[in-house]
């Protein structure tokens, strides 16, 4: 009787599933006190290898960030180990802590940026273009006022206003997370 093959990893799920949290990974990794960046490149690497090789042993794939950080934990601790050996180093109790702290952290972050994100396709259609404008990697407020047909200035204040709405926004959003999540109290 021939064995059955082992089911193969999706690639198409954990490709998307590492791209979009691999900036959580590498915020965990580096508030794991790893300041080197070639050093949080090769634990991220590693955590990226364990993880596709792990793959289909996630159930849930809206968990992704969070069972890649138990992994990335896990590396952190290993690569402390190998590398400072000879060296004081924190107290694991302390450490876990440091690392929890960290994956909230960065949790906090990724969800402030999808409220910010929600809250900027709510903006109109010529505001959200302006403010997405204004933020490309080498834009010139100079050379965007000039492409609007606008001052510098006026331009700087209308972009001054439409984040202090965004901000708003996001702080609304997550104030009415907060309500929505706390427990109800009966009278």
């Amino acid at each position: 009787m021939a064995s059955k093959p082992a089911a193969k990893p999706d690639h198409e799920s954990f490709i998307r599933a590492l791209t979009m949290h691999e900036r959580v990974i590498r915020a965990y990794v580096r508030g794991a006190g790893i300041s080197r960046p070639e050093d949080v490149d090769e634990i991220v690497q590693e955590v990226s290898l364990i993880a596709w090789q792990k793959f289909e042993q996630l159930k849930d794939a809206t968990e992704f960030a969070r069972w890649a950080c138990v992994i990335a934990r896990y590396r952190v601790l290993e690569f402390r180990r190998n590398r400072f050996r000879d060296r004081l180093v924190l107290n694991e109790k302390v450490f876990d802590l440091l690392l929890q702290e960290a994956l909230d952290e960065t949790e906090q972050q990724d969800a402030r940026l999808r409220k910010l994100e929600s809250c900027l396709n709510e903006l109109p259609p010529a505001s959200r273009k302006l403010v997405q404008a204004a933020y490309e990697p080498g834009a010139s407020i100079d050379e965007l006022a000039l492409s609007v047909g606008k001052q510098a200035n006026a331009l700087y204040q209308q972009l001054w206003r439409l984040r202090q709405i965004l901000r708003k926004c996001v702080e609304d959003a997550i104030q009415n997370d907060a309500h929505s999540s706390a427990p109800k109290v009966s009278s």
